[in-house]
């Protein structure tokens, strides 16, 4: 502890030791859920400890005028919902009972923020937290964990909002890596994130989407590039307990304008604006990779339109998700999005698409990146960006499959790397085994396989070999060897073998 105040790295390390209650016995993509509610839970109780004491401060005994400024915060949190009630309470037989009535009061005192947020989190649920002995084992250990005084999270303590947001994006990539598979279903990794946030370069005053916003992370990590803070973030997200999640991170970061949807994007987008979609600057996203079973067959009566350009295949979503992202956008406006590879290749319907897109010259760059980025995806992945309004007939490819950092057993892109990729990109030009301008007559030569190998020469020349010196090397050996050989004989006949 530094100047009175807890630092972000303990803070991060006591809530992350918070989740031993549960390793071993609840899978780690869902109890992620309990772990950051709980986290939610005591950042409000404290954070409204430290306004009341903060008004007390103020107008002393005036209870009138502290009630007053008290129901003008961003939230309400209703008497006996707080988490020193909980403490309080942390012996009781129904304990779980507790805390969804705690939450419950919260939800229903902020409808407007946190309607619906937790209705997907049952701290008495059996099937997930064990039997009742068990259960509240659990849940008291859980509550104990969360009153060390290492986790006081009022601001006057711990400084600004930042802080707990950070912790809350720490939890939920390290929930994702132990998540595995899972984990990718709801957390871009945060230096991916950056990146497309400095490739789509947003700008103040711009609406920004994102249609499958998983925890929220990358939404929250575009509005960081806009300095000034005037933005509006969208965002929908099918699974119901990730998109409470997502909620709860825009809370947070002090993000209280998001307009988070829940369900699924391609079958019922909630953004609707005028009856039509809404439009966007910028749509950026990293939808699940060839999703199985996305709706093909409703494709043909969807009454937005959107795939006029073809239908995708059933058993692969790909071109579903980035067709629903380039029809969002706005006629200036902006796409990136992380694919797997075959997007770039693969025939058939999705071959047909990617040909009209290219045509229409939407296509603005595709950039290669290294395999492994992603919890559970050993794949190579790819960023396509779309734009609208485009003045060059050219695409842009970067091959930055190579620029990676090994840590444990997830590749990392170091800022240097992310650099490189968004300075090639914004100046647009090729360099030697690194990126290069594709003309349309090229990719019409390839019949619209934008595949990057066919683009960016990787190849080394390999270093000359000078075939005397080898030659004269390789004898040299050899009359090393017969001397060896010509002394184990020796001393093998003397030990009588």
């Amino acid at each position: 502890m530094a100047n009175g105040k807890t630092n972000q790295d303990e803070i991060n390390a006591v809530a992350w030791k918070a989740c031993d209650t549960f390793r071993g016995v609840v899978d780690p993509s869902e109890y992620k859920n309990y772990i950051l509610v709980f986290l939610f839970l005591k950042y409000l109780s404290d954070l409204w400890k430290d306004k009341k004491e903060q008004y007390k401060k103020e107008h002393g005994t005036d209870s009138v005028r502290i009630k007053r400024k008290m129901e003008r915060e961003r939230f309400v949190l209703p008497e006996n919902c707080d988490f020193d009630t909980i403490y309080s309470k942390r012996d009781v037989s129904n304990i779980g009972e507790v805390i969804n009535l705690a939450l419950e009061g919260i939800e229903e005192a902020n409808k407007a923020k946190l309607e619906g947020v937790f209705r997907n989190i049952d701290f008495n649920s059996e099937s997930s937290l064990g039997q009742t002995k068990d259960r509240n084992k659990r849940l008291k250990h859980l509550i104990e964990d969360f009153a060390d005084e290492r986790l006081d999270l009022r601001p006057s303590r711990i400084g600004t909002l930042d802080v707990i947001g950070n912790t809350y994006e720490y939890l939920i990539s390290h929930f994702a890596s132990d998540a595995g598979k899972k984990g990718g279903e709801f957390y871009t990794p945060a230096e991916v994130a950056i990146l497309l946030a400095k490739l789509l370069q947003p700008k103040s005053g711009e609406r920004v989407c994102d249609p499958t916003c998983g925890s929220g992370s990358l939404l929250i990590r575009v509005a960081k590039e806009i300095k000034d803070h005037n933005f509006s973030l969208y965002g929908q997200e099918s699974n119901g307990s990730t998109w409470a999640l997502c909620k709860i991170n825009m809370f947070l970061h002090g993000i209280d304008n998001a307009r988070i949807e829940w369900g699924d994007t391609l079958n019922n987008p909630k953004l609707i604006e005028n009856d039509t979609l809404m439009k966007f600057d910028i749509v950026t996203a990293n939808p699940p990779f060839s999703l199985k079973k996305w709706g093909a067959e409703n494709a043909g009566a969807d009454k937005f339109r959107r795939f006029y350009r073809g239908v995708p295949p059933k058993s692969k979503g790909d071109y579903a998700f980035i067709t629903h992202m380039v029809e969002t956008i706005n006629e200036t406006g902006r796409v990136a999005v992380i694919v797997p590879h075959g997007v770039l290749f693969r025939g058939g319907s999705e071959g047909v698409i990617r040909k009209k897109f290219i045509e229409e010259n939407i296509i603005d760059a595709v950039i290669g990146l290294p395999s492994n980025l992603f919890y559970g995806v050993g794949i190579p992945v790819t960023v396509l960006i779309f734009r609208k309004s485009r003045k060059n007939k050219d695409v842009l490819f970067i091959d930055a499959s190579r620029d990676f950092d090994k840590d444990k057993t997830q590749n990392k892109l170091r800022t240097d790397h992310i650099e490189k990729i968004a300075t090639t990109y914004k100046e647009y030009q090729a360099k030697d085994r690194y990126s290069y301008c594709a003309t349309l007559k090229e990719i019409k030569e390839n019949d619209f396989n934008l595949n990057i190998p066919r683009y960016v020469d990787v190849f080394e020349n390999e270093e000359a070999v000078d075939i005397m010196k080898t030659q004269k090397e390789i004898q040299s050996l050899e009359n090393e060897q017969a001397v060896v050989r010509k002394e184990m004989a020796g001393l093998l006949k003397e030990m009588g073998l």
